[in-house]
């Protein structure tokens, strides 16, 4: 397949394009970033690159700076989805096209509900949710009133190497690291009462290029692992690898306005549709995070 990224610069574009030349593909993206909010200039990418499939990963994707700039965060996730669309439709109308939403769509789910599957309604809680909302509804029109194969996919927390440390697993681990080195005895953190569900970004991306090739178009999957982890015993993993006799303390900067307290969420309809399931266990992707950033 001659497969193109948008966004494929950031933390999951180059572990998607390192998994599409494993298994065969052929890379099309041109080597200059295409800004996906300028038209004509996705529209000329897309045509002279003649892709089969698009991964459309672009997007601006902090959940907390969102509530700063909500514009931007709709500029990018909603327009850009829809000219990624358009530009398709006019140039490669036979290219499939993997639209990457996220489970904050869900919001606030109550305990006793989960795991969440995709028939859960959607309640976005902050900025970036509601954009991600916007470009599914951009996907389902494209399907439904163009006739374009669009599949989208939800994917819960991801994490992995090459992560920036603006987010919450590598900033945690940054800061163990920059303690010990320092010889300090305490680093500040946000909220650790919450419990994510935590893949590992090769796993997710295994979960993209299956979709492309064996899911069904005008649908949406999760991607999951199907556990929720405590953030407070995540944190606790690392300390105890990298800094044990390290305390935590709370910074009021860094919570959230609105923040979800538990997700966990159900990978079954992605299996069903492609044999996915996720491969790489927790202990793994937080040995390869520290590894990775030791090398920083």
């Amino acid at each position: 397949m001659r497969v193109f990224l948008t966004g494929a610069s950031g933390f999951v574009g180059p572990h998607l394009r390192a998994h599409c030349l494993a298994s065969g593909d052929e890379d099309v993206t041109p080597d200059h970033r295409v800004d996906v909010t300028d038209l004509p200039a996705i529209s000329a990418a897309l045509d002279q690159s003649s892709p089969d499939v698009i991964y459309h990963l672009a997007a601006y994707a902090s959940v907390a700076a969102s509530w700063h700039d909500a514009t931007s965060c709709t500029r990018v996730n909603v327009v850009g989805t829809s000219n990624v669309l358009e530009a398709a439709r006019s140039t490669v109308p036979h290219a499939r096209v993997v639209v990457i939403s996220s489970s904050e769509v869900y919001g606030q789910v109550a305990p006793e509900r989960l795991p969440i599957d995709e028939h859960f309604a959607l309640a976005p809680t902050n900025p970036y949710a509601t954009s991600k909302v916007e470009a599914e509804h951009v996907a389902h029109e494209a399907v439904r009133q163009h006739g374009q194969w669009v599949v989208t996919l939800r994917p819960f927390s991801h994490i992995g190497p090459g992560q920036e440390p603006r987010y919450v697993v590598p900033a945690l681990a940054q800061r163990l690291l920059r303690a010990r080195e320092m010889g300090v005895a305490s680093i500040t953190v946000g909220n650790l009462a919450v419990r994510r569900d935590f893949c590992d970004v090769r796993d997710v991306v295994r979960a993209y290029r299956l979709a492309a090739q064996f899911a069904t178009s005008g649908n949406v999957y999760n991607v999951a692992s199907g556990q929720d982890v405590a953030l407070a015993g995540l944190a606790d993993e690392l300390r105890q690898r990298l800094h044990p006799n390290c305390e935590f303390e709370i910074d009021p900067a860094l919570l959230r306005p609105s923040d979800v307290t538990a997700v966990r969420g159900s990978f079954e309809k992605l299996h069903e549709a492609t044999g996915w399931e996720p491969r790489l266990s927790l202990v793994t992707t937080l040995d390869d995070i520290i590894a990775e950033l030791r090398l920083r």
